[in-house]
């Protein structure tokens, strides 16, 4: 026999969060904390993303169309178009760091928050 509560603890019996209704989810889809949330959200992550792919569209163009620059050795075997390379990991790990910071300092408090109202049933 399974059942959807949570274990007692040793504070006492655990209650499971209120499960909000479909009402509930349109109204905080209209709110405007949500609509707050939604803005920060993508006000952080399309501009980025639209930077990023032109950077990864540039590299791809470069190796394409200008393999004499792309082939210009910068020192020793080490070329352009390896440091470009490089560069392409390297912004990726940087944007996918600087994403975890921009949510956790400001898109998951307002998340946490709209989420505890909802379980909460205020």
């Amino acid at each position: 026999m399974a059942t959807d509560a949570l274990p007692p603890s040793k504070d006492g019996p655990a209650t499971s969060p209120a499960t909000p209704s479909a009402e509930d989810f349109i109204e905080v889809q209209e709110s405007a904390e949500f609509g707050e949330l939604r803005r920060s959200y993508r006000s952080f992550a399309f501009p980025l993303t639209v930077a990023f792919i032109a950077w990864y569209l540039v590299y791809v163009l470069l190796s394409n169309y200008a393999g004499g620059f792309m082939g210009t050795k910068l020192f020793g075997n080490i070329n352009v178009a390896f440091v470009l390379g490089l560069a392409q990991f390297l912004t990726t790990f940087l944007i996918a760091w600087w994403y975890a910071r921009h949510a956790a300092a400001k898109l998951d408090p307002k998340a946490e928050a709209i989420k505890s109202r909802m379980e909460g049933g205020a």
